[in-house]
């Protein structure tokens, strides 16, 4: 069975408390996830508030159940020379995200640290992929 070519990147649309969204990036035998409540946007005016969580197994990436659906799956790469640990690290990070719904450049911009929460902005880059008046 051969490798993946590209890291793996899902979003499951979770339906806890409240509605959000749960960005999922494979990077070094995990899921780095970030918790997005209003979800992604393909609007490069839009930035979204994406809170970053614990590290999920990659098995998680294929759960489904209660409350908890496979919003878009796909494959991702870093944009950029610096690999992925590094920009996660510097608080900067761009990919290309080759999914069944959403398609494209994306910025995750940590923005703060409060405490045990890292809050970072999900932004869409401008591309053939976005939407809106960009």
């Amino acid at each position: 069975m051969g490798a993946r070519p590209r890291p793996l990147y899902v979003i499951q649309k979770h339906q806890a408390t409240s509605l959000h969204y749960d960005l999922r990036l494979e990077v070094d035998g995990v899921l780095k996830s970030w918790a997005v409540p209003k979800g992604p946007s393909t609007d490069p005016r839009d930035k979204r508030l994406a809170i970053e969580v614990p590290d999920h197994s990659l098995a998680h990436g294929d759960y489904e159940g209660p409350n908890v659906e496979i919003w878009d799956r796909g494959t991702y790469r870093v944009l950029g020379d610096a690999p992925m640990n590094q920009a996660l690290a510097a608080g900067h990070v761009s990919v290309w995200i080759e999914g069944k719904r959403l398609r494209g450049g994306y910025t995750l911009q940590r923005t703060r640290v409060e405490r045990s929460q890292q809050q970072w902005l999900l932004i869409k880059r401008r591309d053939e992929e976005a939407t809106g008046d960009a």
